[in-house]
């Protein structure tokens, strides 16, 4: 059984930095794209972060493009999501899901997730 779990969510202030964990179990992820997406409330689920683990390329949405970054553990079974200079705006929650193609941006394309975990950014 496929299992996504997250943490290292939780309340900082603006400005702050966090990092979330995303651990993977039940197969092996080695070809697949672990994604990141986060959902603030009352709006839609929005693509964050990626990492290809075949070749670690990653890809970032916009908005967090220099503050954030995705990689993973060599074991292939563990992605983080290192979040600096956060602002209230990234205030969410913060899922990880793993998908074996298709666009890294997109969230049709990823077949397992996980439960998420909380970011709460105070101004």
């Amino acid at each position: 059984q496929v299992q996504l779990v997250e943490s290292g969510g939780g309340l900082v202030q603006a400005g702050g930095s966090l990092t979330l964990s995303c651990t993977a179990s039940g197969r092996t992820f080695s070809s697949y794209t672990m994604g990141w997406f986060r959902q603030a409330p009352g709006k839609e689920r929005e693509f964050v972060a990626a990492i290809r683990w075949r070749t670690r390329a990653t890809h970032y949405a916009d908005s967090v493009k220099g503050r954030f970054t995705v990689s993973g553990d060599d074991a292939e079974t563990t992605v983080y999501l290192q979040m600096n200079m956060l602002k209230p705006e990234d205030t969410a929650v913060y899922h990880c899901a793993a998908a074996r193609g298709g666009d890294a941006r997109e969230s049709v394309w990823y077949e397992h997730w996980g439960q998420g975990t909380q970011v709460t950014v105070s101004s």
